[in-house]
Parts: C-alpha cells; structure tokens; sequence
C-alpha cells in the first residue's frame, strides 16, 4: 500500500499539531502516546522530513510541520464530517473546538459560559483565544469566530445574534460636576475615554433620532486603549465620557454607577455576529457550540432583538 497516503498517520500529526502534546493527542484519539510517536516517526519518514522538534521539556512545529499544519488539521475535520453524514457515533458531539472573541466580551460572557457547555457535553473541549485583532479565521483554523461590527462582503457564514446599543455615558458624580450635555458639539468641553480598535476611534458620529440630524465630534481623549475593558474604571471614577457597548456597561448602568446620557442622540448600534468559515458541512461539535452561543446569548438582557436566522448563511449578512 505504499501508493497509498497514511491517513492515519495525517490525522495523528494533526492532533499532535493542534494541542501541541503527545500523550494530549493519544488521549484524544483513545490509543497510546507510543503509537503516536510512532506514526509521527513513520510519516517524518515518508516526507524525508522533520515536522516536530521534540525536547524532555517542550514539543514544538518544525517549519515543514507549520506549513502542513493546517492541511492535515482540515483533512481531519472533512473526514469527521464525511462520518457525520453516515454515522450515528457522531449524534453525540466530540472533539476539539476552536472559538475566538473579543477580549471584554470573552471575559464576561463567553467564560461564564464554558462550565455549563463542558457539562452538556462531555466529549466536546474548547479552545478559546480571546483578542481585539481581526483574525483570519481560515488561516489560523478557528471553527467559530464572535465579531462585534460591521461585516465586510465576505465568503464567510456569519449569523446576527443581536444588536447592541453604543450610548454615551458617565459617572454620576462626572455628570454634576461638569454639566450633563445636551448636543454632540457639548463634547468640546469634556474629556473623553477611548477605544482605539476602531475605523476612526476619536471621531464619534452622532444621529439625532427625532429629527435625524448628524453630527460628528472630534473628542479630547484622555486616555486610549485597544480594550475597552481598560475604560471601565476609569469611567466610574469619573475621568471622563465614553461611548461603550451595552454589554460592557449593562451592569454598571443598573448598579447606577454610570449614567447614560444626551438620549437622543446615538451612535449607530453594532451587531454581534458569529462567523464561521465558508462551506455547508460542518461537525456536530460545532453545531453545538453555536446552537449553545444563540440560546444563551441572544436574549441576553443587552440584546436588542431577535436573531435574523436560524441558519449561518453565506456573506456578511
């Protein structure tokens, strides 16, 4: 059979590859960490090349094993799929799951989560990378992806979970000192706290609901950040005003520590939306994570209204 490739040696180095661990990946997998050794060995041997650098202390991708890294991840996952099509073993959800997020949004609301999605299902592990950076999705393997914005045309699937209002506010004590203001062009006057991760991050623009009249504000930052859970004290120990999304200051504004003010004024309201990569298969562990995220997360009591579908659809829309 030498013609023929070694899948099971393909799919052992992938598992090695994505937990970055032998005796994890032998776990995965349910046989020994010797016979993973060895297929690595017998599929370094087949490519005349070196894919693990392997120490007492560390195991780590060889050049040629990055390369081929993701390869041997997806044609891992396309043959779960193709059994989940025909198996009944894949009724029940198992596998390794790689979700990504925004830094404040993880910590709030995906981590509270994790015990619960762990219990229902058992077989299911998660990988969760938490950044503020736009992250290519295909590239670095992520099965689901939490993007809090706009959405470029894309062959990416994404789904709308909600809507999330960006309002204005501050500290109470902030607001008596200084005034409360009424018009965007009050802004001059006050100082402002600011998340940087955005298009044009010291420009806010405005829209007045009643009268639909805009208006765009250069602000006097006091302080800059690329996480806007960084902002947070400082706005409660009133240093300033900031636009924030709601899911970030929900808690705040019901404590009364923070105030929302100018009402009729917003900024344009952001969706939260989950993205995953473009194709029609996917796992039955994947469908449960993202099954998992709507039930918990769509009628979160910041969330502004229904999902626009049950289905992840092609396109940023």
């Amino acid at each position: 059979m030498k013609n023929l490739p070694d899948l099971e040696a393909w799919a052992i180095f992938a598992r090695v590859a994505e937990t970055g661990s032998f005796a994890r990946a032998a776990e995965l997998l349910g046989i020994s960490k010797p016979t993973v050794s060895k297929a690595i060995a017998r599929l370094e041997q087949r490519l005349g090349a070196m894919l693990l650098y392997r120490t007492t202390r560390k195991l780590s991708l060889t050049p040629t094993g990055e390369s081929l890294r993701d390869r041997a991840i997806q044609l891992l996952v396309d043959a779960e799929i193709f059994e989940s099509e025909t198996s009944a073993l894949a009724l029940e959800p198992h596998g390794l799951v790689r979700l990504a997020a925004p830094a404040s949004f993880g910590l709030r609301y995906l981590a509270p989560l994790l015990p619960a999605f762990l219990e229902r299902y058992p077989s299911v592990d998660v990988d969760l990378a938490l950044s503020d950076d736009l992250v290519d999705i295909v590239s670095a393997g992520i099965d689901i992806a939490i993007r809090i914005a706009d959405l470029d045309d894309s062959s990416l699937r994404a789904r709308r979970l909600c809507a999330v209002r960006r309002p204005v506010v501050a500290s109470p004590a902030y607001l008596e000192q200084h005034g409360r203001p009424t018009h965007p062009r009050d802004f001059e006057r006050y100082e402002s706290l600011v998340y940087t991760n955005l298009h044009t991050p010291e420009y806010w623009r405005f829209r007045n609901t009643v009268s639909g009249d805009e208006y765009t504000v250069q602000l006097r930052a006091r302080v800059r950040t690329n996480n806007a859970e960084v902002i947070l004290p400082a706005l409660i120990a009133g240093r300033g005003l900031a636009v924030q999304p709601e899911y970030l200051v929900w808690d705040a504004l019901q404590r009364g520590e923070l105030e929302h003010v100018m009402c009729d004024w917003k900024v344009a309201d952001v969706d939260v939306n989950l993205i995953t990569p473009p194709g029609i298969l996917r796992t039955t562990r994947v469908t449960a994570l993202i099954n998992f995220l709507v039930e918990h997360l769509a009628h979160a009591p910041w969330a502004m209204s229904e999902p626009l579908s049950a289905e992840l659809s092609d396109g940023s829309k």
